[in-house]
């Protein structure tokens, strides 16, 4: 792939063999409430994901899981064929039940038929990424990802699937999946009000291991903190704008995946995350999840 260059905050890196924008985009809140059903604006669905582009965004974080389908369809219809320098990661691991909840779905048959219906859906011949994702809609889960992640193995080693990543997991499991094989991203909730991976953050970045924060801003309960309101008000900043730019001066392996449904807000949160802090700016908002 084609390295791009981009004026977005934060500029690029490496993730596996291709360079992407450090600040990404998340197609989950493309699909309709709860990530369930189809969107309520189609164009705009549209629109957000083609503006994306046209912004110099490269790396698009997606799920046959979401809607179900509803996102990997809305990101062909949009965008294929694809910019060559276009960087699709999706996971595989849960599917959807009919109350909208994310039943683990890992048996090799699970992963092998998930991975062949992103292919088809997003209208590839090879996935650029795939993060298996473990535990469950409560968060990471004890217990061996061996079986799972060395399906993908043979599916990547099948010429399916060219990087690997693990998703929703312990740092053991993390540790785990590399005896295995080579993983280019973990791809955990982090934020201002949740630190718990601080350590994996640091150990991932010494070894060159992209770290994806999803629920940047704190999903589906908006970040909400007396310190983050008060720094914003003195930037004149938007505390959503805030905790973005924290994540992107946290550390440089990390990549931003925030997602939107609105052309408008997207262009608010590139904005945002441009925001640069100072040094007590940082130490101040530190203290937020420690």
């Amino acid at each position: 792939m084609n390295a791009p260059t981009t004026s977005l905050p934060g500029g690029t890196r490496a993730l596996g063999d291709s360079t992407v924008t450090r600040f990404g985009y998340g197609a989950m809140q493309l699909a309709g409430p709860w990530v369930m059903g189809p969107p309520a604006d189609h164009d705009e669905a549209l629109a957000v994901l083609r503006e994306a582009v046209d912004l110099g965004i490269t790396h698009i974080d997606t799920s046959d899981a979401y809607g179900p389908y509803i996102t990997n369809e809305l990101i062909r219809e949009a965008l294929h064929p694809y910019p060559e320098s276009l960087f699709i990661a999706t996971k595989v691991g849960a599917n959807r039940d009919t109350r909208g909840g994310w039943p683990p779905a890992r048996r090799p048959e699970d992963l092998r038929k998930q991975v062949q219906e992103n292919l088809q859906r997003l209208g590839v011949e090879v996935l650029d990424l795939v993060n298996l994702r473990m535990g469950d809609a409560e968060g990471p889960r004890p217990g061996s990802l061996a079986e799972a992640f060395g399906t993908l193995v043979e599916l990547q080693r099948e010429g399916l699937i060219r990087h690997l990543g693990v998703s929703n997991v312990t740092e053991e499991q993390v540790a785990e999946a590399r005896t295995i094989a080579p993983i280019v991203c973990v791809q955990n909730m982090y934020n201002l009000a949740h630190r718990h991976d601080d350590d994996l953050i640091d150990h991932l970045a010494a070894d060159n291991i992209a770290y994806v924060p999803f629920f940047p801003l704190g999903g589906f309960t908006p970040l909400q903190s007396e310190t983050l309101s008060k720094v914003a008000a003195r930037l004149g900043a938007t505390p959503m704008s805030v905790a973005l730019a924290w994540l992107l001066q946290r550390s440089p392996n990390l990549l931003l995946i925030p997602g939107t449904s609105s052309t408008a807000h997207l262009r608010e949160n590139i904005t945002g995350a441009g925001l640069v802090l100072s040094d007590d700016d940082v130490a101040e908002l530190n203290s937020i999840g420690r």
